[in-house]
């Protein structure tokens, strides 16, 4: 594997958690490039290297969201992971939308943030077309519906006023989408079904 995809890139106008996240990327021999700003970075970004990219949601001027969105098709050779402290579904959605891998909440868990980019590093091959849809088909029609909601970005209360069902309904019928679709969490499921241009246009 070339050097330029074992790098990890750290944007974030935190220093402290540029330099928390080198040190922890170091005790595993990545090599580690850091920016205070999207701004620094777009001036050196090479659509060519590839590797990981760990981005703060929340900046000054330019946030995460909008960068990885401005980069369009040039962000191909890179796996994007966005860090946030404040977190929610709909930001999640675009987030996957926008071709991001997987949506952290700070303070984070150290180790499993490391193995979120050493999968990154290592990209093990994708799932097919049909594997995808043998998944889909194998749910519900409710759970079907409930999966167009959370796509659309939709929080369990929502999901349950629009279907007319009780939160711990939707709950019930969220882990058994999870298990249905071989994921484990919202990131990884948003990920599997935006991966594929999955339209969200299910009955209701």
């Amino acid at each position: 594997m070339r050097e330029d995809n074992r790098t990890v890139t750290i944007i974030d106008d935190d220093p402290a958690i540029c330099q928390s996240l080198r040190w922890l990327c170091e005790t595993i021999s990545l090599r580690v490039k850091t920016f205070a700003c999207p701004k620094e970075y777009l001036e050196q970004f090479n659509p060519k290297e590839g590797g990981c990219l760990i981005v703060d949601v929340r900046m000054p001027y330019m946030s995460g969201l909008e960068l990885i969105e401005s980069l369009g098709s040039k962000k191909q050779n890179l796996s994007i992971i966005m860090i946030t402290g404040f977190g929610d579904i709909p930001m999640a959605v675009r987030a996957m939308k926008a071709g991001a891998v997987d949506f952290i909440l700070k303070p984070f868990n150290e180790q499993v943030l490391l193995e979120t980019i050493q999968k990154c590093l290592n990209k093990p091959q994708s799932l097919s077309i049909d594997d995808f849809y043998e998944r889909y088909n194998s749910l519900t029609l409710r759970e079907q519906q409930v999966l167009s909601l959370i796509l659309e970005g939709k929080l369990n209360k929502e999901i349950a006023y629009e279907l007319e069902i009780a939160i711990s309904t939707v709950e019930a019928h969220r882990a058994r989408i999870m298990q249905k679709m071989g994921v484990r969490k919202l990131a990884e499921l948003l990920k599997l079904c935006f991966q594929f241009e999955f339209a969200t246009t299910s009955p209701r």
